[in-house]
């Protein structure tokens, strides 16, 4: 299969339906700090992105992550040509980790807490599609119309350190914002290894001159 973002979809989609009949599979890959901290269950940074808690769950991720996916991929092979499917899997799968560092920092010792879902990736995955094509069309459940990516981004940023500080939804807010920024900063640091495209340049001109445009109307 070709396309990683089909491959980590359907990986996904398997693991988390099995995972819906099977305890076990959910209890050894769930993110739980105690056991990283005390088993060295480091693993579990990755396996929780791979799970979900039901349907519903599942379905938002993967729907969000496929509009984003294939995009997102295509823009890296454009940009680092043969190293370009590597550094989208290397992304994805360092967000899984990235997103939950914080998390792991404040529940280490919480044997209540646990955590699942490939929130944190997708949202990463979500945002490096912004940053490379900030006014992609956007459209959000709450709102019957589409707004600009470089618009949607902030907005959904301060949202989640919203829904962070109130608490009491059961939705690891932290990871989606974490993830949103790895996103954003695995593609400045992979463009400073490999020189030859300014995903910040190119953020700004595309920014610039579609305000231009709306300035003109």
């Amino acid at each position: 299969m070709n396309s990683i973002t089909i491959t980590i979809l359907v990986i996904t989609v398997a693991l988390s339906l099995f995972g819906f009949s099977n305890k076990k599979v959910i209890n050894d890959f769930i993110f739980y700090p105690p056991a990283i901290k005390n088993d060295n269950e480091w693993w579990r940074f990755i396996t929780n992105g791979f799970i979900h808690a039901d349907l519903g769950h599942l379905a938002f991720n993967m729907f969000s992550f496929y509009m984003f996916g294939n995009i997102v991929e295509n823009f890296f092979i454009d940009i680092f040509h043969e190293k370009g499917k590597a550094l989208y899997l290397a992304m994805y799968l360092t967000a899984l980790i990235v997103c939950l560092i914080p998390t792991y920092i404040m529940h280490r010792n919480n044997k209540q807490y646990r955590s699942l879902g490939a929130s944190g990736a997708v949202s990463a995955v979500v945002f490096a599609g912004v940053f490379l094509d900030p006014t992609i069309k956007i459209g959000l459940f709450i709102f019957p119309f589409t707004i600009p990516g470089f618009i949607f981004g902030p907005l959904y940023l301060l949202m989640t350190i919203y829904m962070s500080k109130r608490g009491g939804d059961n939705i690891n807010h932290s990871a989606h914002f974490w993830g949103s920024v790895w996103g954003i900063g695995f593609l400045i640091i992979a463009c400073k290894i490999f020189p030859g495209f300014d995903p910040i340049q190119n953020f700004v001109s595309q920014v610039s001159a579609s305000l231009h445009l709306l300035y003109q109307r």
